[in-house]
């Protein structure tokens, strides 16, 4: 923490500084339990400002007695025109700290007067507007040393922050200052001592400008050693017993096995496989992943994966079914397959709008309770399946009459969550029948008791589209289609991408958000990057050049609207985003990979596609621009270190050409699929078609690529340089077997 904020508002800066971040407060804490208790459910008839917004997040406090603004210039100049310090709430719909906030301090007609007189309150949805949420969370983490949401700031009539926190209880208790003493408290500083508030927000200011804006370090070549100092960094971190990085709360990281099943791949080490493939076992066995309905939860809160935060994000599972995918074409795992698919069917079924595109988010909560959902009482598994049956089911997912997790909040219920911490051939053994009898019961058991389960009370909804995480999800099910060979997948795939060319892009320019027929708020950097990948895993999925002109388009405008020459990165706002203290190049990868990296990353694979040298020394600016940084910390940068993998590693460029539809076309595809090559591109021409010319002059790879005694023929190429071609689904493996040298 800078040390002159340490001196300004001393009666609530202990308190600010206690406060945890709502992520790292648990549902099966007494406080827990006791906020839920208290919450206040009382509905309120009038409306405010946030009636008017699509984000189900702002719509959810539509009806608080807080009068609440969206962001924009009206909430801005009334703090000017009435010299009012701004409450800036930032969360998100499936946020559950959010919603307890929201019935203990927002729905309180007495806090809400208090924030009516004194301030102008600021309603923010983080993804609709992660901008402002980096920038004041940054600000967040400089006075309290932690983060997390719902997010409070309060801000100067110029936007500068001057005092914040994440979750604040109505009144003072467990050592955090309540909300209500704290409204009264800054309203007083700033009517007496607004010379202090200034100051302090003069300097938090000065230092987020220099934190966010900073510069990556010199600029250097790349190198293998690169790539080689990150896996061992995530060996030294890895939880042998229970896989993961790290202590708990343990995040899926799917950048993580992304890494190491590449570097995997090139040094054939069984330790490097072993912590990929225990890993992605524990998280698949744990409570985190929804065992009947498919779909991972965001994190654990233990470090067995058994106790989830129960929410389902989009861009969670979009990651996940990628690396599960390439988990199954290095070990061809039956179990990893079957993971993948029920994702798919988990977001065909629950999460995909009409027109194709994929919603955001299911809260954790229902009812006001965190997990009802998803748990259950074995007396509910036995009454539903019986006891022969039930009893089957209880040995298998570990179902306990006491129940098999500590909540207080479902304590009194016995609940348990489904999970299989023993392998189904142990359970088989111990119920004396064969593991694929068992297999197959269990199946049937799951469908029955998935039944049952909708008809509860479902969690929140989030169905508002963004652009960045509907492209984490087209990737997904293109590359789904390619290995899995479901047309479903492809179908989903371009009906989604098809969606956001249509519906979410005007004149070229890519919009952020879509809900209920109205698309809004320019794209930022993330979102451009994201779609550039998303397209070229549908052309590559399909075969048709329009996914590419898509991509180009899309990447031009992002070099156009984004590049900041002087850096050698991108910058994650456009000029059409207003009102901002500081413009940010976050380079660092997250929850969701950065902007930059997945960018690099999308112009090297398109580079190679359509021959565009201008896209490789973009992306290569990119990566050695933050040299210093990935070798430093590259834990941060796991994502861009795939950028760099493909860099130093050139990729296979894979030519068929040949009769569309045909079965040696089939076969040869099927061959490529079914090995990992994380490092490739690919490319489809039939000769004979009418459209042959131009798609050669899209892909200058497909140029004279002809079959061959009226086979269809596969030629395996290196910057454009090509080997002898093959028509054998055999003789494509051979070249596809031999390595690629780094650079």
């Amino acid at each position: 923490m800078l040390p002159a904020l340490a001196i300004v508002l001393s009666a609530c800066s202990q308190e600010a500084r206690n406060a945890v971040a709502p992520e790292d407060v648990q549902s099966d804490t007494p406080q827990a339990q006791e906020e839920i208790e208290v919450a206040q459910q009382t509905e309120h008839a009038h409306t405010n400002r946030l009636i008017d917004e699509t984000s189900p997040y702002l719509l959810q406090h539509a009806h608080n007695p807080v009068d609440w603004y969206p962001w924009g210039e009206e909430a801005l100049q009334k703090a000017k025109d009435e010299d009012k310090p701004i409450f800036l709430s930032i969360g998100y719909s499936s946020c559950h700290w959010c919603h307890v906030m929201e019935r203990e301090s927002f729905e309180n007609e007495e806090i809400a007067a208090l924030l009516n007189e004194h301030f102008v309150s600021i309603k923010v949805d983080r993804e609709e507007r992660p901008d402002l949420d980096e920038i004041y969370m940054q600000a967040v983490v400089a006075m309290t040393q932690g983060g997390g949401w719902p997010m409070s700031v309060f801000l100067t009539t110029d936007l500068k922050p001057f005092y914040g926190g994440t979750y604040f209880p109505p009144e003072d208790r467990y050592g955090r200052p309540g909300f209500k003493s704290l409204v009264v408290y800054l309203a007083k500083m700033w009517s007496e001592e607004r010379a202090k508030l200034t100051e302090q927000s003069d300097k938090l200011t000065e230092y987020m400008q220099q934190s966010l804006s900073g510069q990556q370090g010199e600029s250097a070549p790349l190198n293998p050693e690169l790539i080689a100092n990150a896996v061992r960094d995530l060996s030294y971190q890895f939880d042998a017993m229970d896989g993961g990085f790290g202590p708990a709360p343990k995040f899926p990281s799917a950048p993580s096995i992304a890494l190491i099943l590449r570097e995997y791949a090139r040094t054939k080490s069984d330790d490097l496989l072993e912590m990929a493939t225990t890993t992605l076992d524990k998280m698949a066995q744990g409570g985190m992943y929804d065992h009947l309905g498919g779909g991972f939860s965001r994190y654990s809160t233990d470090t067995q994966w058994l106790v989830p935060h129960f929410e389902k994000m989009l861009y969670d599972n979009g990651q996940l079914a990628q690396i599960y995918l390439e988990a199954y074409q290095v070990t061809k795992n039956p179990h990893y397959k079957k993971v993948v698919e029920e994702i798919f069917d988990y977001v065909l079924r629950d999460m995909r709008d009409e027109r194709g595109g994929f919603y955001s988010a299911e809260d954790a909560d229902s009812e006001g309770e965190e997990g009802k959902f998803y748990v259950w009482t074995h007396e509910e598994i036995l009454a539903q399946l019986g006891e022969e049956d039930g009893a089957i089911f209880s040995a298998y997912y570990n179902l306990r009459p006491e129940g098999n997790f500590t909540s207080s909040e479902h304590y009194h219920a016995k609940m348990n969550i489904l999970h299989t911490p023993r392998p189904a051939g142990e359970v088989a053994e111990e119920l004396e029948t064969a593991p694929e009898a068992l297999e197959a019961a269990i199946s049937k058991m799951k469908a029955t008791l998935l039944e049952v389960r909708g008809k509860r009370v479902r969690p929140g909804l989030d169905d508002k589209i963004l652009s960045s995480w509907n492209a984490l999800m087209i990737s997904a099910f293109a590359q789904g289609y390619q290995i899995l060979g479901d047309e479903r997948y492809r179908e989903a795939a371009v009906d989604a991408a098809g969606f956001i060319v249509s519906d979410m892009t005007r004149d070229g320019e890519l919009l952020r958000t879509h809900r209920l027929g109205e698309s809004r708020l320019p794209a930022y950097l993330d979102d451009y990057a994201f779609m550039i990948l998303a397209m070229v895993d549908v052309y590559e999925a399909t075969f048709d050049v329009k996914w590419l002109n898509a991509a180009v388009g899309y990447a031009d405008k992002a070099i156009e609207e984004f590049w900041d020459e002087d850096s050698g990165v991108f910058y994650f706002t456009s000029l059409d985003h207003k009102n901002l203290l500081v413009r940010t190049r976050p380079t660092q990868d997250g929850a969701t990979p950065s902007g930059n990296s997945m960018a690099a990353l999308g112009l090297l694979r398109l580079a190679k596609l359509v021959d565009n040298p201008g896209y490789y020394d973009t992306a290569k600016r990119i990566l050695e621009s933050n040299q210093t940084l990935l070798a430093q910390a590259p834990r941060g940068f796991l994502k861009m270190m795939a950028a760099v993998d493909f860099m130093l590693y050139p990729p296979k460029e894979i030519a068929i050409a040949g009769s569309a539809g045909s079965d040696d076309v089939a076969a040869l595809l099927a061959a490529v699929h079914g090995q990992f090559i994380p490092n490739k591109v690919m490319a489809f021409i039939d000769p004979e078609s009418a459209s042959a010319e131009t798609i050669e002059q899209t892909v200058p790879l497909l140029a004279y690529k002809r079959l061959i005694d009226g086979k269809a023929a596969a030629y395996v190429c290196k910057n454009f340089a090509c080997k002898l071609p093959v028509t054998t689904p055999e003789a494509l493996l051979d070249q596809l077997a031999e390595p690629s040298g780094a650079l």
